[in-house]
């Protein structure tokens, strides 16, 4: 599926980019240009720039770049026709699809996300307001959740009342089941799913309503927490709760804390670390994976881990292996969840995210510390115990590491204990975890690009770029793509020795507008042509067109020495003129009132000069 591609084009000319890229980074206008801090990587100083007329951005620090759709594409983490979908809805233009199927499912979802919209208002202001959320305003506020909490959240009250959400959203039947807030029952009347419950909103990571989750309010009847039935858009293995609000933390930190609750979540945020989001009812998924990928590569997970056993563990190394992960876990103390140590304790909290273990590291130390290591049975039951689960790592070189910390806690003989994992893996039929015989590469080797599809923070162009800053080719293409045929018209693809400018010219001269420069020239031209559309040129024209072509002339000229060397008479003569000609040129194009006048001889000789070669 995708979108219209003059629809695409109305986006990009109706955005107002410098208006978009400052919700994320505060920009000041310098020269023709806007400048900021990078808001893709950590900088003091500035070196972000902004070309506000073609609506490209590019940083000297990192290397990242393009149009305002690649802004809110890693940003928001969308694909393509998401991130034109946002800025559309931004910029009030209706978007046509080239699959009229696919055009009408969307326009399905939105419908539902309206419905769900407009039941979170609902539920928000009758926790807000009504006498009957009495109870639920003192329960949250015994939690110490004052009014901005539960402001920022959404929060809100569903009544014991059947219907009265229904009553009240006035929704067709389809919409209020196919949106997960209601049903109908064997009379054909509508009934709400919620009722008796505090209401927890779930957003998708653009902050769009996807469902609800409900809290039993003490006491109550019905199980302590509900969540909206599975939808065209809200399935729990791919959504996260809290995402929407703590991406920006997740991203600075490339760090996210996984929690079981939504009360979990906030209670992170009140504790000075807005960086954590929570399952909705499920068990962490691949999808779920996936996703936060997108954000951060180091997942602390804030619950019982462990609890799972070795399926779990298996699940987490492999995922630390296909997705280039670290997976850490929190040492919570006994029977204490997360929302309650940051009520009465906050620092605690912080603190236990700070100290978070390796997934690894955590259960190793945990079995060990079980046991009873005053005697000589209780220090075996230890080592057996962690060495079961330093065998589920499918990376030799990690349980070998770990095998010398067993014995190093239980008092044994390295190469003794090495010898027990060994005999334990061979019993096993697998490399340690549980049948699969998959390692880590060293040091990271044969993993694929990180986020921004680079490596170790390179830009692609890094190692290859021969263009230079101060190269008068480089100012040339910098001229023109600030001031077009003013400069283009002046120059041929002969003028050009490195091949990524002559390529770039040829682009420049075969396509009315830079993103038609960029879509055809791949990436290697995208990034050099992001780059100089932020940056600004105080050279004059005529200067930077005259030293192009005096070091066009000056290899014609070398052309010709070298070739009259050897050369019979009459060849020797006829170069002779030529570069004779070249010399007189080459003295008139540093002459201020003959420069323009040469230039366009010149141009006139190559046009010549090809038309005889076709």
């Amino acid at each position: 599926m995708g979108i219209v591609d003059e629809d695409v084009v109305r986006v990009r000319e109706s955005t107002d980019v410098v208006a978009v890229i400052s919700e994320y980074t505060q920009l000041r206008k310098s020269g023709l240009r806007f400048q900021g801090l990078c808001p893709f990587h950590s900088e003091r100083t500035g070196s972000f720039s902004v070309n506000a007329d073609e609506g490209l951005y590019h940083c000297f620090g990192c290397g990242v770049g393009g149009d305002i759709i690649t802004f809110v594409r890693e940003k928001e983490q969308l694909d393509f026709v998401s991130a034109v979908e946002w800025l559309a809805a931004k910029a009030n233009i209706t978007l046509r699809y080239t699959d009229s199927g696919q055009g009408e499912e969307r326009k399905r979802k939105t419908v539902l996300t309206d419905a769900l919209e407009r039941a979170v208002e609902w539920y928000h202001s009758r926790l807000l307001s009504s006498d009957d959320a009495g109870p639920a305003r003192g329960y949250l506020r015994q939690r110490g959740y004052n009014s901005d909490v539960v402001r920022r959240y959404q929060i809100g009250w569903a009544p014991e009342s059947w219907d009265a959400l229904s009553k009240s959203l006035r929704l067709p039947d389809s919409d209020l089941v196919d949106s997960g807030l209601g049903m109908i029952n064997r009379f054909g009347r509508q009934t709400d799913a919620f009722r008796g419950r505090i209401v927890f909103p779930i957003y998708d990571p653009q902050g769009k309503p996807v469902g609800f989750g409900g809290r039993i309010m003490p006491g109550g009847d019905g199980p302590k927490y509900k969540n909206s039935a599975e939808s065209s858009i809200y399935a729990k293995s791919r959504v996260l709760y809290g995402l929407h609000l703590a991406k920006t933390a997740i991203v600075e930190a490339d760090e996210v804390i996984v929690c079981e609750g939504y009360t979990d979540v906030i209670g992170f945020a009140r504790a000075g670390a807005p960086r954590a989001v929570a399952t909705c009812g499920t068990a962490l998924t691949e999808e779920h994976v996936k996703l936060l990928r997108r954000f951060a590569k180091r997942v602390v997970l804030a619950f019982d881990a462990d609890a799972a056993g070795q399926n779990a563990a298996a699940r987490f190394y492999e995922w630390e292996k296909a997705h280039d992960l670290d997976v850490a876990v929190v040492a919570m103390p006994p029977g204490v969840d997360p929302g309650e140590l940051a009520q009465d304790d906050p620092a605690a909290l912080v603190t236990a995210v700070e100290d978070a273990r390796s997934f690894l590291d955590f259960r190793v130390e945990r079995a060990i510390n079980a046991a009873d290591r005053s005697t000589n049975e209780g220090r075996a039951k230890a080592a057996e115990r962690a060495l079961e689960m330093v065998r589920e790592h499918p990376d030799p070189l990690v349980r070998d590491q770990y095998a010398v910390t067993v014995a190093s806690r239980c008092q044994f003989e390295p190469d003794f204990i090495r010898r027990m994992l060994a005999e334990g893996s061979a019993s096993n039929g697998s490399n340690g975890t549980n049948g699969s015989n998959g390692g880590y590469a060293a040091n990271g080797a044969g993993r694929g690009p990180g986020r921004n599809g680079r490596s170790n923070g390179q830009s692609p162009r890094a190692a290859g770029l021969s263009a230079t800053r101060d190269t008068p080719e480089l100012e040339a293409l910098r001229l023109a793509v600030h001031r077009g045929s003013e400069v283009l018209d002046q120059l041929v693809p002969e003028l050009f020795i490195d091949d990524l400018c002559a390529t770039v010219y040829q682009l420049l001269r075969d396509h009315s507008s830079l993103h038609q420069v960029i879509e055809q020239g791949g990436p290697e031209v995208a990034e050099f042509v992001q780059r100089l559309s932020v940056e600004e040129s105080t050279a004059e024209v005529d200067d930077v067109v005259a030293l192009l072509w005096r070091g066009f002339v000056q290899r014609q000229m070398d052309d010709r020495r070298l070739r009259a060397r050897g050369a019979d008479a009459d060849t020797a003569a006829e170069l002779a003129k030529d570069f004779e000609w070249f010399r007189w040129q080459l003295e008139d194009l540093q002459a201020p009132d003959r420069k323009a006048a040469t230039v366009q001889s010149l141009l006139g000789w190559v046009l010549e000069e090809a038309e005889e070669v076709l």
